[in-house]
């Protein structure tokens, strides 16, 4: 299997037998030239309506490629971001599809839309769209409780409330499975003070093959590597992204 590293939270996967790509939103090293001219079928996902996770670019790629199949979150519906007939599969929480090259689960965001089980292949991969415990950086040892005021969006919000839903999305992806083979996590150093946290508590919850950071942009590479020496400690392999373009080969 190789991954190779997009931009953002985008990421290509060649398996054996087909391609799929994650949140495409930018792509600065061409990635999606070869891609689209691989005889390979192609399976597209977006996780949610964010635009740094869904581009309605993605949709022209069906008049390049023959053996693509779109499979969206509900919430882009929702959000009038694409109409029904522009993906094959619609999914929200819980969802599954199958058509015998790939299996896909749709699983729980604390954020919009869902995240991805996806197995194909013989491999079992996490995307996490934007699931993660987005606040933990009010949640120092001196913090009592109460609300806070964001400054992404001016809202006042609950960290203890926000971690426990999160909390609680793991848990609803534990009764389905409590291993990947590789998982694409955010590690976003714009959070602040904490912002690995939730990558942390996913990986005490779930064995990982390989864990790899997304949800930083051009100038965040470094500040993602911070996360390995949380997964070095647990014998967990960590991909160091350094570039848009790069790519990765897995056994």
């Amino acid at each position: 299997m190789k991954l190779t590293y997009i931009y953002h939270s985008g990421f290509a996967v060649e398996t054996g037998d087909c391609f799929l790509v994650f949140d495409w939103w930018k792509d600065p090293a061409g990635v999606m030239e070869r891609v689209l001219a691989s005889e390979k079928p192609l399976y597209v996902f977006s996780s949610h309506f964010h635009e740094d996770h869904f581009d309605r670019r993605i949709l022209s790629w069906k008049g390049q490629k023959k053996n693509i199949t779109y499979i969206l979150s509900k919430d882009i519906l929702k959000h009038y971001r694409a109409k029904k007939e522009d993906a094959d599969v619609w999914l929200a929480k819980g969802g599954q599809w199958s058509d015998g090259t790939v299996g896909v689960t749709a699983t729980g965001s604390n954020d919009s839309g869902v995240s991805w089980i996806v197995e194909t292949d013989g491999k079992r991969i996490f995307h996490a769209g934007d699931l993660n415990n987005w606040y933990s950086r009010f949640l120092t040892d001196d913090f009592t409780g109460g609300l806070v005021t964001s400054r992404e969006t001016g809202r006042e919000v609950d960290p203890l409330r926000e971690e426990k839903m999160f909390l609680g999305e793991l848990k609803d992806i534990a009764k389905i499975t409590d291993s990947f083979d590789a998982v694409f996590f955010p590690v976003d150093g714009r959070v602040g003070n904490g912002y690995t946290r939730g990558a942390r508590q996913f990986i005490a919850r779930f064995r990982t093959g390989l864990f790899i950071p997304m949800h930083f942009t051009s100038g965040g590479f470094e500040s993602a590597w911070r996360m390995k020496q949380f997964t070095d400690a647990a014998g967990i392999p960590f991909w160091s992204i350094s570039h848009e373009g790069e790519s990765l080969a897995i056994g």
